[in-house]
């Protein structure tokens, strides 16, 4: 189910029960943790895609 068929009042909906939820002043704190994790997220799936074919090569000129 992609996100990109919610729309306006849908993502209105989601901020206003949010709100309700967690209040205004702890909303602006889980945007940044949500954006840190999903940061760190990309970093390790970054590291783990790409990791394979860059680590041999340092480790194997450390060997040598």
């Amino acid at each position: 189910m992609p996100f990109g068929n919610i729309g306006i009042g849908g993502l209105l909906l989601i901020v206003i029960v949010l709100l309700l939820l967690f209040g205004p002043s702890k909303l602006p704190e889980l945007g940044r943790a949500f954006g840190r994790t999903l940061s760190e997220f990309k970093e390790s799936t970054r590291g783990l895609v790409s990791g394979d074919k860059d680590d041999s090569k340092p480790q194997d000129d450390k060997k040598a």
